[in-house]
């Protein structure tokens, strides 16, 4: 047997030892091992040669031994190399210990002289005697520290990042961006109603001569834009992984990161960033189960756009799960609690005609609880399909009629102004929520309102994806998805819908209510399931049509007609690689309105990405 040396003067590491085994088991270059009786065996191992104790392989030695085994054919050229690299790191780790050692040895024998020296009578002469077998035993404890300590930090290895850090990963994209959004002659701008930009300022007074805000539906816009992210993830413990990524942004929508350049004042002045993502997640030791709370990527797998917008942060806490239950099929769940928004801790007030007190609004918070079903399967080696089906609760986010409420600025509050949304794009059907008192004294009284969702929202969505790979590595994927919002209330939209009526020829004023509480996409992808490299491509083409009240506009894709929902048009795109991580990509996008006023935009996309 091989007996291995402690000493670290001695360059007997595992690779000197491995390489006099292999050189002693090998057979002669060219010839095969001779049948060996068990008797003969064992005369054998009786004559085997040990490493001797006495004197350490030097590095030319290990050297010399790895050449002759690469003469005689028993590894190769590279494998070589590999073996005395690593030699050389390990005699190099040796003598880093053996000179901290000693070095920390002498002083540990000097402090021991200055303390008795200090407890001793002037003119006191000392010779300090440390026995051999001390010396030998603090030299093995340091050997000890300073070996932990040169593995953990990679002494052997000056380009390697020490043990923490290689549980770090960074990543982050581009994208600079051309958009050009073409308006068609036909398009109502005065009834093009911004309710979001309503809800997140000033009420707007009905009864005043201004316009209301309105969203641009008339003048083409040509804009440069800019995406630039960056994210953390960090390998804590047990299972445990960290992540934060900020990102760009011109202001906290949810679903864009854009920046568009000279926005924001113009004169080159500086943008802002803003916390993206910000998350803890625990996984089980076999991947089939993980828990995520903070801000995170979507949970829910969907293959579209339709309901989820493919940038979305998810706020809150998600469960995933899965389990193969046979070869290549594989059933997944999620569910989760997601807090849309939180009442600010100090609301407005009302005065309390009853008690003569001022009581502060009541919380109205709003969450979105949801739950997908589905399953991954393999039909064969070229063709793969994935299902699931989901049903989401949007609680809390119709709007309220407020108690009676006397409004005589801007500035006056009502109980239910909580209950609007924090945010919107467009599509939703609205409703007044105000219940102004008039003041009598007042000839022409002001009617400041805020708008609130009709209707509630607990879709259920269909999705569905395949994967045909018999042209590998050109993918045929086709993706098909289909919301349906099972709380919708038809008479209730004709009852109170301030938007999405269609017209009243015969009256010349807007009619009954034409939206509606449904959505399709469909969409075909050939190419490389992913550009990667250079020349790597593909091409996609597709039809969506989503009702006014299927989802919430909030969170669908922003890009289609300028985003939100009561939309259908068709799109189609391409993106090939311009290098390895660098592509460019174009897309046209046409859509027009399905209920309410007329509205139709293009728009034109023409990115070049790089991802690190």
């Amino acid at each position: 047997m091989f007996k291995k040396k402690r000493d670290v003067r001695r360059l007997t590491s595992s690779t000197a030892i491995s390489l006099c085994a292999l050189a002693v088991a090998a057979p002669a270059f060219g010839q095969a091992a001779p049948d060996q009786s068990p008797m003969a065996a064992k005369k054998s191992e009786a004559k085997r040669p040990t490493v001797s104790d006495a004197k350490p392989l030097s590095s030319n030695t290990t050297i010399n031994l790895v050449n002759l085994l690469v003469k005689q054919g028993v590894i190769k050229e590279e494998q070589a190399q590999a073996l005395i690299k690593q030699a050389d790191d390990e005699a190099y780790v040796s003598r880093q210990a053996t000179k901290d050692a000693a070095a920390k040895a002498d002083e540990a024998a000097k402090a021991a002289t200055a303390a008795t020296a200090a407890a001793s009578p002037p003119g006191t002469r000392h010779v300090t005697y440390v026995p051999e077998v001390v010396k030998r035993q603090l030299r093995e404890e340091i050997k000890k520290e300073v070996m932990a300590k040169a593995q953990k930090e990679n002494w052997a290895s000056p380009g390697a990042y020490p043990e923490w850090a290689q549980r770090i990963r960074f990543t982050g994209d581009i994208r600079s961006r051309y958009q050009g959004s073409f308006f068609p002659e036909g398009n109502d701008q005065l009834h093009a109603y911004n309710f979001n930009a309503i809800n997140t300022g000033s009420p707007y007074d009905l009864n005043s001569n201004s316009f209301a805000p309105t969203y641009n539906a008339t003048q083409d816009r040509h804009q440069a834009r800019l995406r630039a992210r960056l994210g953390m993830e960090a390998d804590i413990f047990n299972g445990f992984t960290a992540g934060i990524r900020i990102a760009t942004g011109e202001n906290s929508s949810p679903v864009s990161t854009n920046q568009s350049l000279g926005a924001n004042g113009g004169n080159f002045s500086k943008y802002a960033l803003w916390l993206d993502r910000g998350y803890l997640k625990h996984q089980s030791w076999d991947g089939n189960l993980s828990v995520s709370v903070g801000r995170f990527d979507n949970p829910f797998w969907s293959p579209s756009d339709l309901v989820w917008h493919k940038d979305l942060g998810f706020d809150g806490l998600a469960v995933q799960g899965k389990y193969e239950i046979a070869k290549d099929v594989t059933p997944f769940a999620v569910a989760g609690a997601f807090p849309i928004y939180n009442t600010d801790f100090n609301i407005g007030a009302n005065f309390d005609a009853n008690t003569g007190g001022v009581t502060k609004f009541a919380s109205h918070d709003k969450w979105l609880f949801g739950g997908q079903a589905g399953v991954a399967a393999r039909l064969s080696s070229e063709t793969s399909m994935r299902v699931a089906a989901a049903y989401y609760d949007f609680s809390n986010v119709q709007g309220r009629f407020s108690s009676p409420c006397l409004v005589q600025s801007s500035s006056d509050l009502c109980d239910s102004d909580v209950t609007r949304p924090s945010f919107a794009q467009k599509g939703n059907t609205y409703t007044t929520l105000r219940n102004i008192v008039s003041d009598p004294a007042v000839a022409v009284p002001p009617l400041f309102q805020y708008f609130g969702l009709v209707g509630q929202y607990r879709p259920v969505v269909g999705s569905v994806q395949f994967d045909l790979g018999h042209f590998h590595p050109v993918h045929i994927v086709l993706d098909g998805e289909y919301v349906w919002n099972s709380a919708f209330d038809r008479n209730l939209m004709n009852r109170y819908a301030v938007n999405n009526r269609g017209p009243d020829v015969a009256a010349g004023v807007p009619g009954a209510f034409n939206g509606g509480n449904q959505g399709w996409l469909g969409r075909v992808t050939v190419g490389h399931r992913q550009i990667k490299h250079l020349w790597d491509w593909n091409v996609h083409a597709g039809y969506k049509y989503l009702q006014s009240d299927a989802t919430i506009d909030a969170f669908v894709d922003s890009d289609f007609g300028l985003g939100g929902t009561n939309l259908k048009g068709y799109f189609v795109g391409g993106n090939v690689g311009l290098s390895d991580d660098v592509w460019a990509s174009v897309r046209w996008l046409s859509a027009n309105n399905i209920a309410g006023v007329p509205y139709a935009v293009d728009v034109l996309q023409v990115d070049l990405n790089a991802r690190f």
